[in-house]
């Protein structure tokens, strides 16, 4: 992580942690099971979503691509907002949770890039996997098609870890939601 942080990325973290945090906005309520909610719905409908379209047949890699950087994108249309809406009301809750939002902030604008660039070659390396379940299965004893049903397990695998990896931000800000604060 050290190698992605330049010297302004550390003075930007510097400023989260150390600076006057944001204040609470007048009539901020504490959060409660409405967070908890909204995060399971936006989790639910993304895996929903890839196990739903995991029953492709094509015996070519394209369709598979194009669908696993539509589910890349509707995890990144999904989770954004939620991770900005978590922010609101950490900032809504004291100074520092404010703090922490900050924090969050400058770690997505540093991060982000990086796991998107490292994301990004995913599909890459999943179309040289297809290529070598097909080679393999074409020269194989297993029932002709048996290499595409484990391509369709281990592309849907993946793309449930991305999601995990995806989410995690998003129950780290969940959980500061759910601690007490004193006072």
């Amino acid at each position: 992580m050290s190698q992605w942080l330049g010297w302004a990325d550390a003075i930007s973290l510097s400023a989260a942690l150390d600076g006057s945090p944001a204040t609470a906005p007048s009539g901020a309520r504490a959060a409660g099971g409405a967070e908890d909610r909204e995060c399971i719905r936006v989790r639910t409908a993304l895996v929903n979503a890839i196990v739903e379209g995991s029953a492709d047949t094509a015996a070519d890699f394209t369709p598979y691509r194009r669908r696993y950087l539509a589910r890349q994108q509707a995890m990144e249309a999904g989770i954004g907002p939620l991770r900005g809406h978590l922010r609101a009301k950490l900032v809504a809750r004291s100074p520092a949770m404010a703090r922490l939002a900050a924090v969050d902030v400058v770690m997505e604008q540093v991060l982000d890039p990086h796991a998107r660039s490292l994301l990004s070659t995913v599909p890459v390396l999943l179309e040289k996997h297809f290529e070598r379940l097909r080679q393999s299965g074409q020269a194989g004893p297993a029932p002709e098609g048996a290499w595409l049903d484990v391509f369709r397990k281990d592309i849907r695998d993946v793309l449930l870890a991305e999601l995990d990896f995806r989410f995690q931000p998003i129950e780290g800000l969940l959980e500061a939601l759910r601690t007490r604060q004193p006072g």
